[in-house]
């Protein structure tokens, strides 16, 4: 509720709600897993549950039908629990609530769709595809239609199916402090399920972490949290120790960290945000990884500010549509599309205020984590049209070979290809 009605982020929702409290860790992971469960396939529950209520979903009680779609996912998708279970908890539920008038419905909905076979039944593919992939991924008609327009056909299913998969974890090692293969070896003590991700150097694939803060190696700042993609993005920048390095939009600073560690944390990162909160985490992030040369700070990335001097690389992760991040938060994909149309202007003055850094003969990324081309290719496009003082750029060798392609100034990876987040960047180099 506090999701659908406060526009709140589920990560953060939910770790409010889940804060230590005695609850066990495996009602913990339940919760969680119903959480986002409901949140990510609500298009295909709220499909069910209209075929057997005579009232539409759309004029239902708001807690009502969360009620509905908790019960309806768990008897569809949660093997633990009995359906009868499911019907019982929920009419329960729904007078604790204060809604007993309405645990009459609750039930007979339920029991309705029970006596249909507990199954969810879609319409023919080939009657309305775009339809019928909406119900199939529960990702909404007008979203597949911006995707379908934009990328590659053959693309659309399978760029589908990798936004709705579950997510990998992914951390990035401290080489300041450790070795790959020493962390891997530390954490499998530690009981986390560690490997070393094949192709991509000093990046770890994790499975069944429990909580993080809990682990040594963390507390002691051995790795930090991080997307293939970012760590990929990092990478494109090609920086090296002894370098000044801007990251202007950097919370949570996750790619601050990584250009810290290649730079061998010597030289000097200035890491910008606008809020003064985020900037906090920033720091204590750094302190916990021991990073000395990151200096972080409060600022407007779409301002420039002569202060602040001049960079060898530049790094502009622009605040975006997170469009390429919905299977981290589901509640993104619902967003209204037309509430974007504004976003690439103000994208595009976060990077013409970031290249007034660059030095001549350095490098700026622009970069976002979506997939939507007006807010990547488009900009990109524009930048050097409209900016005849810097061309594009070919990516590092190592960038290169992971994308399978030699000369490139630009990549778009996605979940189905890469294995990583939705996610876009391109390099500039000042002449």
């Amino acid at each position: 509720m506090r999701v659908e009605t406060s526009k709140g982020y589920s990560n953060i929702v939910l770790d409010r709600l889940l804060q230590p409290d005695g609850t066990a860790a495996r009602e913990r992971a339940f919760a969680s897993a119903l959480f986002y469960g409901v949140l990510e396939k609500k298009i295909t529950l709220d499909y069910v549950i209209g075929r057997y209520s005579s009232l539409p979903v759309e004029k239902m009680d708001p807690l009502v039908r969360q009620l509905l779609r908790m019960a309806v996912y768990q008897i569809v998708y949660m093997d633990s629990v009995p359906a009868p279970a499911a019907v019982h908890e929920s009419v329960e539920l729904a007078k604790g609530l204060g809604k007993g008038r309405a645990s009459g419905f609750v039930n007979g909905v339920l029991r309705s769709f029970l006596r249909g076979g507990g199954e969810i039944h879609l319409p023919e593919p080939a009657d309305d595809p775009i339809k019928w992939l909406s119900l199939t991924y529960s990702v909404p008609q007008r979203l597949i239609q911006l995707w379908k327009k934009q990328y590659p056909q053959e693309d659309l299913e399978t760029l589908l199916q990798g936004m709705t998969s579950r997510a990998p974890l992914f951390a990035r090692v401290n080489t300041c402090r450790v070795s790959a293969q020493v962390l891997c070896a530390r954490l499998r003590e530690e009981q986390v399920d560690a490997e070393l991700f094949p192709g991509w150097e000093n990046c770890l694939l994790l499975r069944h972490t429990g909580s993080l803060e809990a682990v040594k190696a963390f507390q002691e700042g051995l790795f930090h949290i991080q997307d293939l993609s970012s760590q990929i993005c990092a990478s494109a920048l090609d920086v090296r120790p002894g370098m000044r390095v801007l990251d202007c939009c950097a919370a949570p600073g996750g790619k601050t960290f990584t250009l810290a560690q290649r730079m061998e944390d010597e030289g000097e990162i200035v890491a910008t945000d606008l809020y003064p909160q985020k900037v906090k985490i920033i720091r204590a992030e750094a302190q916990r990884l021991g990073l000395g040369c990151i200096r972080a700070s409060s600022a407007d990335a779409s301002v420039y500010s002569v202060s602040l001097g001049r960079f060898d690389r530049v790094l502009c992760d622009a605040p975006c549509s997170g469009l390429g991040i919905i299977r981290r938060k589901p509640e993104i994909r619902y967003k209204n599309l037309d509430t974007l149309r504004d976003l690439p202007a103000v994208q595009y003055k976060i990077l013409q205020s970031a290249a007034q850094y660059v030095k001549e003969g350095g490098r700026l990324i622009y970069s976002t984590c979506t997939l939507n081309r007006r807010e990547n290719d488009e900009i990109t496009q524009r930048f050097l049209k409209e900016h005849p003082d810097f061309s594009a750029a070919h990516l590092p060798e190592e960038v290169s070979r992971f994308l399978g392609a030699d000369g490139l100034s630009s990549a778009t990876l996605m979940p189905h290809r890469n294995g990583s987040d939705g996610f876009y960047f391109a390099l500039f180099a000042r002449l």
